[in-house]
């Protein structure tokens, strides 16, 4: 009789025998498919994490002009930067801020074209600290984006909005320190600057209130010569990735005194913990599948020495030995291939729940790191065809493992041996 039906008769006659087996690998191919759901939901919402999270690298230094810092903004290890360029300038058409308190005496009282507005050159307002940490906030209208580099638009402080009644949409017109030069700019966005007035004397251009927040070119147009950066903020996607760019800098910029600072405590504090989840899901699926075939391994070996009298008795009527190993393998990977359809079905709810107790459902800190975490969508767990790939080959691999050590005793012994045994 072909060993195959043979294997089929013999799992309809031990139904019990059958559904023990079935039992177990249901067991382990969820555990597995649990494992690798679990560790596809880390490593994709680590990816997603060090694309909004990533490593802050600031460059600091003389002769760091905009045109450096857009040669190495395109490094393809850096997702966003942005730039700062400050220029003093002088308010047009509108009243800025004046201070409270009284001005000192000898002091000379400048003239209205003084330079009484502080704006900040920017690509992309949100890498600013003081933006990114929550501690300024816009009120109305947008940020400035890099999509703002060829437009002249601005977003200014709210106490200088209201003194002038500006809103979104408006224009305001600065000029250059030397009154060369004017812009006119279109209010984006109103922010608010939690920095209280000075209670002493303070310059205009010094107060809170008068700065303004504008692309690094409207800067460029206003400034009298060539100017230098303050500073440079790039966003990697981690730390290595840093130290990659630190690299790329040196050869641009060369060996002048640059000081080049790497913030990776946000990508420690969120991505690490989630790289850590799927390291923990990958040593999951490696542990289960060691005690999964170490577990069918004994059971097969209890099963095999319960049905001795039975591979006597094939044995002495010339079957051979290689097609008694084969049969119980049969038996084993025809009860494991359904256990992956069971499992496909039980996995889903199981990596979901071990997801929830495990994956930060927090918004990553440095998206808002002044402000209470909030809740996010959870990971995404979704079975995927490669998973269930996965999981049937380690279920193959465990099949043969389980029934082939076992069955090298089946090899060394005789049918005569065999049957005595079982008397």
């Amino acid at each position: 009789m072909n060993f195959v039906k043979r294997a089929g008769l013999s799992l309809r006659a031990g139904k019990a025998r059958t559904a023990v087996l079935l039992g177990i690998f249901v067991v382990i191919c969820t555990l597995l498919l649990g494992g690798f759901l679990l560790r596809g939901a880390a490593a994709r919402q680590a990816a997603d994490a060090q694309r909004t999270i990533g490593v802050d690298v600031t460059l600091k230094g003389e002769g760091l002009t905009p045109a450096l810092a857009d040669r190495l903004g395109a490094s393809p290890r850096v997702h966003r930067y942005n730039p700062l360029l400050p220029l003093e300038a002088t308010a047009l058409g509108i009243e800025p801020l004046e201070p409270d308190a009284p001005r000192p005496p000898g002091d000379p009282v400048g003239a209205r074209t003084a330079p009484v507005l502080a704006l900040n050159g920017v690509r992309d307002s949100d890498l600013l600290l003081p933006f990114s940490y929550g501690s300024h906030r816009i009120t109305a209208g947008r940020a400035i984006t890099p999509e703002d580099a060829g437009r002249e638009v601005a977003v200014v402080e709210q106490r200088l909005a209201g003194k002038n009644g500006l809103e979104v949409g408006d224009t305001v017109r600065v000029g250059s320190a030397d009154g060369r030069r004017v812009v006119p700019l279109t209010v984006v966005g109103i922010y608010r600057d939690p920095m209280p007035d000075p209670s002493s004397w303070t310059p205009p251009r010094l107060l809170p209130g008068n700065a303004l927040y504008v692309p690094v070119r409207t800067v460029q147009r206003l400034s009298p010569g060539a100017a230098d950066l303050t500073e440079a903020v790039f966003r990697t996607g981690s730390p290595e990735q840093a130290e990659q760019l630190r690299s790329e800098a040196r050869r641009l910029l060369g060996s002048g005194s640059f000081d080049f600072r790497v913030n990776d405590k946000a990508y420690d504090d969120q991505v690490r913990p989630i790289q850590r989840v799927g390291a923990f899901a990958g040593l999951i699926v490696r542990i289960v599948a060691v005690a999964g075939a170490l577990i069918l391994g004994l059971v097969v070996m209890l099963q095999i020495r319960d049905r001795r009298e039975e591979l006597g008795v094939l044995l002495s009527l010339g079957e051979r030995k290689w097609r008694l190993v084969g049969q119980h393998t049969v038996e084993v990977v025809a009860v494991a291939l359904p256990a992956v359809a069971v499992a496909a079905l039980a996995g889903q709810l199981a990596a979901r729940q071990t997801g929830d107790a495990l994956l930060d459902r927090r918004e990553p800190a440095a998206l808002r790191p002044g402000s209470p975490d909030t809740p996010t969508d959870v990971p995404e767990m979704r079975v995927e065809p490669a998973d269930l790939g996965r999981v049937a080959g380690i279920a193959l691999g465990i099949s043969l493992v389980a029934t082939v050590i076992p069955g090298i005793g089946i090899l060394r012994l005789h049918p005569r041996s065999l049957l005595a045994a079982g008397e």
